[in-house]
């Protein structure tokens, strides 16, 4: 009996000990759970609630945002995607200013949005603009950059490239330093001659998580473009630059149709995760991981 007791008695305190273990697991996971579900489940409840009950969905309004949205992306993801790329090879092959060059690149992420747009506003301005002013020693025609609907949805994405390029080279520049050198030396001796080759046998494969990550990032915050917009151009002129969070956030928060922009923001989100989910499908698939 003694031995059945010695048994029972560890064992009892074992669980006992686990039980203490899991109430204070939960004491210290708690405030999370509760963050989590107070900003981002419950809001997406409720979203996804009230987005059914405003049957009038304003569809050729939300079809006009959805193609701005759809042409800024298309410029602004793959040109800064590559322009990122550009500048981080030629920065990690320069030795002498390659401090200098990371942060003068980098500068466009961290300034403040509305100062970047105060000035991109004089830059386009179509008056006293330096843009224009470059254009007319040319002999060239300068435009109303911000102020026609045929230039607008253009000039918006240079802001957005030069916006983005930046924070995608430092990724670039992440993924390049961890290649290891022995790969290149290696790609030389078995005949790779010149930087395209060893581009295309050792960094291009080598960086494709990199390449992977940047992409998802890229296109998500293209597609979530709303500051710039409004600070700019409020979406005009005739709405030629109105985007989808631009939209919803009018729809929300200056005509109060709650309903309307609750339905726009499920259809934004799930914009949002059909891309996510195509990419990864997609691209993924072709990563090589180490």
């Amino acid at each position: 009996m003694a031995s059945v007791a010695s048994l029972v008695i560890p064992d009892s305190a074992a669980i006992a000990h686990r039980r203490s273990e899991a109430r204070i697991a939960w004491m210290l996971v708690l405030p999370a759970v509760v963050l989590l579900f107070l900003f981002v489940l419950l809001p997406v409840a409720a979203v996804v609630a009230l987005g059914f009950t405003d049957f009038e969905l304003g569809y050729g309004k939300f079809r006009k945002s959805l193609w701005n949205t759809t042409v800024y992306t298309a410029i602004v993801a793959p040109v800064s995607i590559l322009l990122g790329l550009g500048i981080a090879m030629l920065i990690e092959s320069e030795t002498a200013a390659r401090s200098f060059f990371r942060t003068a690149y980098f500068l466009p992420v961290a300034s403040l949005i509305v100062a970047m747009a105060t000035v991109w506003q004089y830059m386009f301005h179509p008056t006293i603009g330096p843009v224009n002013a470059l254009l007319a020693l040319a002999g060239l025609p300068g435009p109303n950059w911000l102020g026609s609907s045929g230039t607008v949805l253009y000039s918006l994405s240079i802001i957005g490239v030069w916006q983005s390029a930046g924070f995608n080279m430092v990724l670039f520049l992440a993924g390049l330093t961890a290649i290891p050198r022995e790969l290149y030396a290696a790609a030389e001796v078995d005949g790779a001659r010149s930087s395209f080759d060893r581009f295309l046998l050792v960094t291009w494969p080598m960086l494709g998580p990199t390449t992977l990550f940047v992409i998802t990032i890229s296109i998500t915050n293209a597609v979530k473009v709303f500051e710039t917009v409004k600070t700019l151009t409020e979406g005009g002129p005739n709405k030629a630059s109105e985007v989808l969070l631009f939209t919803i956030y009018q729809e929300g928060f200056v005509y109060l149709r709650v309903g309307y922009a609750s339905a726009m923001t499920v259809v934004f989100l799930l914009i949002l995760v059909v891309l996510m989910f195509l990419q990864y499908r997609i691209l993924d698939r072709r990563v090589y991981y180490t």
